[in-house]
């Protein structure tokens, strides 16, 4: 399983009368893919924090040019698998979240990514973003994967009651982090009109 590593990926079954265990994966909420496993630094973050919210994820490399078939037929049955939102990252000419929206009727989020062919980003982010109407992408910023883990968690707690509220928790700690912060500053002497 490689980076696959903690319990919300995999589950194990006991089979008594053979007492062995056999790995049956979680189905999956969320699908990230990606144009080479050389962006996988960059997209395993979505993964990391779609862990943190307990959503199973499933992860692979899906290549719009390289392998449009596999493109297509990922995209086709999606839905039917029971995925609910598509994460795919993409860099240079980054056509595979564009492509994948178009055959899909699942949320698409595009994470553009600065690869070694990419002109500083801009074109990963282009490509994604100017998406013509009738096929959108909700597209994040540059490399910003763990932002696109996030959405899809949005997504999934907009109509999952528990994920909801992790979400909620979630974005409370960041608050807490914020202000925690503002207190430091005033204790080291910095002055605010704001927080007198």
């Amino acid at each position: 399983m490689g980076w696959l590593r903690k319990k919300h990926y995999v589950i194990f079954l006991y089979i008594s009368s053979y007492n062995i265990i056999m790995p049956q994966t979680q189905t999956a909420l969320v699908s990230i893919i990606m144009g080479s496993d050389s962006d996988l630094h960059i997209m395993q973050q979505a993964a990391d924090i779609l862990q943190e919210f307990d959503i199973p994820v499933e992860l692979t490399v899906v290549s719009a040019h390289r392998t449009p078939l596999r493109m297509v037929e990922y995209a086709s049955i999606a839905k039917e698998r029971g995925l609910k939102v598509i994460i795919a990252g993409a860099g240079g000419a980054a056509h595979l979240p564009g492509m994948v929206a178009s055959i899909t009727p699942l949320p698409v989020i595009g994470v553009p990514i600065k690869s070694s062919n990419s002109i500083d980003g801009w074109d990963s982010i282009l490509s994604i973003l100017q998406m013509p109407n009738g096929i959108p992408v909700a597209t994040v910023a540059l490399n910003a994967a763990k932002n696109a883990g996030i959405l899809a968690a949005t997504i999934i707690g907009a109509f999952d009651e528990v994920v909801g509220k992790k979400i909620e928790a979630y974005k409370k700690r960041l608050e807490t982090e914020v202000l925690g912060k503002v207190k430091k500053l005033k204790e080291e002497g910095w002055v605010n009109g704001f927080d007198e």
